[in-house]
């Protein structure tokens, strides 16, 4: 399965790489690849920088789609364009995965409209001005609403990651994905424990 992650200026470096280092490895099952807006350098304030490829490019969609947040969506919920291709490409994506305060770009499309859903906790007074017809779910790890995966902050993503490994192929196959990489995994996504 193609995975497709989207960048730019300012994403969470956890919300990224979280997420990759799991499905990464998993090269039989999946390829990871980079887009942003326009595609090129896309930095972020940790000082990674990655080389993408132009979000047009796939707008007619990839087996799963990630949408990282960080500081840099507060100012990409602003940006029509970018929320137009974000909208055309989770249309026709066959999932699509948020971390953190990537839900707030997700909701921005109205895609998540009557949904439940979740995000970083710290921020979720801002995100849900983002998307009011949302009924985002404060205590929750992750959410799955249909092809809609949404999650709490920043490692919260790798939680999500695994369950959805888990749901597409089974539970003991993510429990080993876990081992492997000697995480922790929090496997019941209604348990939140930075819950505020």
């Amino acid at each position: 399965m193609k995975v497709s992650v989207l960048l730019f200026n300012d994403f969470e470096t956890l919300d990224v790489f979280g997420p990759v280092e799991i499905l990464g490895r998993l090269k039989d099952y999946y390829q990871v690849y980079f887009y942003s807006q326009m595609g090129g350098l896309v930095h972020n304030t940790h000082g990674v920088k990655i080389c993408s490829d132009s979000l047009e490019s796939i707008s007619n969609g990839t087996d799963i789609f990630i949408i990282p947040g960080g500081f840099g969506a507060r100012i990409e919920v602003g940006n029509v364009p970018l929320i137009q291709l974000i909208k055309q490409t989770a249309i026709n994506s066959q999932y699509v995965l948020t971390v953190c305060t990537g839900s707030a770009l997700l909701a921005k499309t109205g895609l998540l409209d009557y949904k439940r859903a979740t995000s970083n906790k710290r921020a979720l007074d801002w995100v849900k001005t983002q998307g009011p017809l949302v009924q985002w779910i404060n205590q929750a790890r992750w959410i799955v609403a249909g092809k809609y995966y949404t999650s709490s902050g920043v490692s919260a993503g790798m939680d999500m990651t695994l369950g959805f490994l888990k749901d597409i192929h089974g539970a003991e196959f993510a429990r080993k994905i876990a081992r492997e990489i000697e995480y922790t995994w929090q496997e019941d996504k209604e348990k939140d424990e930075f819950c505020i």
